[in-house]
């Protein structure tokens, strides 16, 4: 297999993976799956704010955003507050409703990744990680 089919393969794979790996907590949860992936990357991501970070970052589609906001807002997982200055911005803010969702997403990103590297010893794993913080910045440079 040519290196670059193998990284677009384990990519699509691990989205696969990862997606199937949250469905059984959105059912559980009754959010849906942009919804709970919203929230957690709020959760996650301090530094982002707005419903354009979200669409930025996130890669989502403008509208798919804009529905799962609403939503969070109006079950009160999130609430807006305007960004002072620009009447047109407002900032996105998780609740405590959200907390506990957000604790139980990680915690299954964390037996995520755990089931990802079974069987890869520390060492490795390690290597692995070095290599992501390289190709991470070799991508900041491009």
């Amino acid at each position: 297999m040519q290196p670059n089919h193998l990284w677009l393969e384990i990519s699509r794979k691990i989205a696969l993976a990862y997606s199937a790996a949250c469905k059984p907590l959105c059912r559980q949860l009754n959010l849906p799956q942009t919804a709970f992936d919203i929230l957690l990357f709020l959760g996650n991501n301090p530094a982002y704010k707005t419903a354009s970070d979200v669409v930025e970052v996130r890669r989502l589609k403008a509208n798919l955003v804009s529905i799962n906001v609403e939503r969070l807002v109006q079950e009160g997982y999130l609430v807006r507050c305007p960004v002072q200055g620009d009447r047109r911005k407002t900032q996105l803010f998780c609740t405590e409703k959200a907390q506990p969702v957000i604790r139980q997403g990680r915690k299954m990103q964390k037996d995520f990744f755990e089931k990802l590297f079974t069987g890869v010893d520390e060492p490795t794993r390690q290597a692995v990680f070095s290599a992501m913080q390289s190709i991470e910045k070799n991508l900041e440079e491009i």
